[in-house]
């Protein structure tokens, strides 16, 4: 741990897949196929690697004359190369370009990431071949900064750097196990206090209504007034029937 740093000095796929640089084991498929990949960075390539940027993701129908004119406007432009196929001539949809000043290369890689040359999204960052020792391809599994197959995310880069690792030690294990017993402890006293305060609240309830008894006693009293209504309403029903009768004289003049 005395050794982290929040940007990586050599590349490392099993690093560079981690969020802090501390993972032990991979757990992304790119990282394997970059762990066991065979790369070797070519030569034949001149020029500053620091003022070099590296866009990708192009058209294959543009060409060199349209990137010198979408990538003039941040700057001076030193070297310009379109890569292309050995055999075909056709486009590899890459290309690496040189500034001559650092501000101009830095106004590209933040302005022109994203943008769209001949309805394509390019990815612009900077070159990493021959300033990151061990630097793998993003087509075999490695690069950072970016997003991978399932997602994962590449760190160690200057513009998305390692986090920074948490680690606890013995001292602060028993801490936290002393903090748990504590709340343990709390959380008692406040279920005592809670009891407590409960029956502060029925006591002063009882002392200001004296007529007032337990609440089973409450709820005795208030069924027994419930039925005696409801007797009372029987009784008029019933005599409201009674008077609605007719007299048995009536009923034999009908009859007849």
């Amino acid at each position: 741990m005395n050794e982290w740093s929040p940007i990586a000095s050599v590349y490392n796929p099993l690093k560079a897949g981690s969020i802090d640089g501390t993972d032990l084991e991979p757990h992304d498929r790119a990282v394997w196929r970059a762990m066991f990949a065979r790369y070797k960075p070519n030569k034949g390539v001149v020029g500053d690697p620091l003022l070099t940027l590296y866009v990708a993701r192009l058209n294959p129908q543009t060409t060199e004359e349209r990137l010198q004119e979408v990538f003039s406007k941040y700057g001076q432009i030193n070297r310009l190369r379109l890569v292309r196929d050995i055999v075909t001539g056709f486009s590899k949809r890459y290309a690496f370009i040189e500034y001559k000043e650092e501000r101009s290369i830095v106004r590209a890689r933040r302005e022109a990431n994203k943008l769209v040359v001949d309805q394509n999204e390019l990815f612009v960052d900077f070159e990493q071949e021959r300033t990151l020792k061990g630097w793998i391809p993003r087509r075999l599994g490695g690069g950072q900064g970016g997003k991978k197959e399932s997602g994962q995310l590449r760190f160690g880069g200057k513009d998305r750097p390692f986090r920074k690792p948490i680690s606890l030690g013995m001292g602060q294990l028993q801490d936290w196990s002393g903090g748990a017993r504590e709340w343990d402890r709390g959380s008692k006293e406040r279920d005592d206090r809670h009891r407590e305060r409960e029956r502060g609240q029925s006591t002063r309830h009882h002392e200001r209504d004296p007529e007032c008894g337990s609440r089973g006693a409450r709820d005795e009293r208030d069924r027994g007034r419930e039925k005696d209504s409801y007797r009372e309403k029987y009784r008029n029903n019933e005599r409201e029937r009674e008077d609605r009768r007719p007299s048995d004289k009536h009923r034999h003049r009908d009859r007849r």
